[in-house]
C-alpha cells in the first residue's frame, strides 16, 4: 500500500497558495484493507474513505471507462493493480494531475508543473471529453486563475467545443450545473467563467438567458448577490424559469426577482418623494427582512453601476424609528390592524420627508 497527496493540494502548494483541503490516493490496497486500518467508507460510486483521525478523504486509485452518455456513465476499476499514473490520467487538467510522496517527491507524468509555470490550463488526455462536467470545471478554474495570468489551451477549448457539438452537455444534472455556477460566481474573475462557456458554445445551451454585454460584477463572497446581478435585466418569468430549470434555492430566486423588479426605481432615488420611498421599502420587505434588504441594496448598486445604498439606508433608518407602541397609544381604543398600519405608514413618510426637506 502506497499513499500519495494529489490534486488541488499539490497544485496550490506549487502556486504558493493556502492549501484548504487535502485529498489522497491509495495505490495497491483493497476496500477490506482500508476498513481494517480504521478508515470509514463513504464513496457510493467508487471506494472513498475518511481517515479515522484527520477525516481527510482517501480514495483507492482507479481507472474508468465510458459506457454511456453523461457524466455518470462510467464503469470504474479500483483494483490494487491500478497505478498512480493511471489514476492521474483520468483527471481533468494537468495542473490537477500531480502527486507527492510522503517524502515530498513530486510525481508529474503529464506536465502539470510546466503548465503552472506557463500559466496554462490544459486537459490531461482525450478522456477529458467523456465527462461534460469538465466543461464547467475548466471554466471555473479559468475564473479562478485568469487574474494570475492563466489562459486556456486552444486544444482544450477545441475539445470543449466538440463535446458541446456532440450533445454531451445535455446530459448534465441540473443540481451539478448550479453547483458549478455558484462556485464560479465566488471566484476571482467570475465573468471569465461565462466567457469561456461562450467560446465553447456551452453558454447558449446551458444559460441562454445570459447576455454578457448586460452584466459585469466583481468577485463577491455572497454568491446570491452575484446571481441577482447576473440576471437583473430579466423578467420575473425568465428568472423563475431559470431557477426552475436548475432547481435553485428560493433565497437566490427571491433576491434575483427583487433586483430585477426594482433596480430601476432604486436608481431614481433623487426623484422620489417620501411616499414613494416608503412604498418601495415595503415592496422589498425592508422592515421585516433586513438581511435580504442589505443584499438587495448591494445587488442594485452593482446592477445600476451607482452607489446609492447609503442614501437608501438613511431613509430606511429614519423610517425604522417609528415606535409601534406609541402609534397604538395614539390611535383610538382598540385600533384595527388597518388603522395601525396606516398610522405607521404616515409616520414613516413624515420622517423621510423631514430628511428630504433638509436637502
Amino acid at each position: 500500500m502506497k499513499i500519495y497527496l494529489v490534486g488541488g493540494a499539490v497544485r496550490d502548494e506549487l502556486l504558493h497558495l493556502p492549501v484548504k483541503e487535502k485529498d489522497w490516493v491509495v495505490v495497491g490496497a483493497t476496500v477490506e484493507e482500508m476498513l481494517t486500518c480504521g478508515f470509514k467508507q463513504v464513496g457510493k460510486d467508487f471506494p472513498v474513505f475518511l481517515h479515522p483521525k484527520t477525516r481527510e478523504e482517501y480514495a483507492l486509485a482507479r481507472k474508468e471507462r465510458k459506457v454511456k452518455k453523461g457524466y455518470t456513465g462510467f464503469e470504474f476499476d479500483a483494483s490494487p493493480l491500478v497505478t498512480l499514473e493511471e489514476d492521474l490520467k483520468r483527471r481533468d487538467l494537468t495542473i490537477n494531475a500531480m502527486a507527492k510522496t510522503a517524502t515530498g517527491e513530486l510525481i508529474d507524468p503529464y506536465g502539470g508543473q510546466a503548465d503552472l509555470k506557463n500559466k496554462l490550463l490544459r486537459h490531461v488526455s482525450p478522456a477529458f471529453s467523456e465527462d461534460p462536467v469538465r466543461i464547467l470545471r475548466v471554466a471555473r478554474f479559468f475564473a479562478r486563475y485568469a487574474k494570475m495570468g492563466f489562459s486556456v489551451a486552444d486544444s482544450t477549448i477545441l475539445l470543449m467545443r466538440q463535446m458541446v457539438e456532440a450533445g454531451e452537455v445535455d446530459a448534465l444534472v441540473p443540481e451539478r450545473v448550479f453547483k458549478e455556477l455558484e462556485r464560479a460566481l465566488g471566484e476571482a474573475e467570475p465573468m471569465c467563467f461565462f466567457k469561456l462557456l461562450e467560446a465553447s458554445g456551452a453558454l447558449e445551451i446551458l444559460f441562454p438567458e445570459i447576455i454578457l454585454a448586460e452584466v459585469t460584477f466583481p468577485a463577491l463572497k455572497e454568491t446570491d448577490i452575484s446571481f441577482a446581478v447576473l440576471l437583473h435585466y430579466l423578467s420575473n418569468k425568465k428568472i423563475n424559469q431559470f431557477c426552475d430549470r436548475y432547481r435553485i434555492a428560493n433565497d437566490y430566486r427571491e433576491l434575483a426577482c427583487l433586483t430585477a423588479d426594482y433596480h430601476r426605481e432604486y436608481s431614481l432615488i433623487d426623484q422620489l418623494d417620501g411616499e414613494k420611498i416608503i412604498q418601495l421599502l415595503q415592496w422589498v420587505d425592508a422592515f421585516r427582512r433586513e438581511k435580504r434588504f442589505h443584499k438587495w441594496l448591494k445587488a442594485c448598486d452593482l446592477s445600476t453601476h451607482q452607489t446609492l445604498s447609503e442614501t437608501w439606508l438613511t431613509y430606511w433608518r429614519a423610517a425604522k424609528q417609528v415606535d409601534m407602541n406609541k402609534i397604538k397609544e395614539q390611535c383610538k381604543d382598540k385600533p384595527t390592524g388597518d388603522e395601525i398600519r396606516m398610522a405607521v405608514w404616515q409616520e414613516r413618510v413624515r420622517l423621510v420627508n423631514l430628511i428630504l426637506q433638509k436637502k
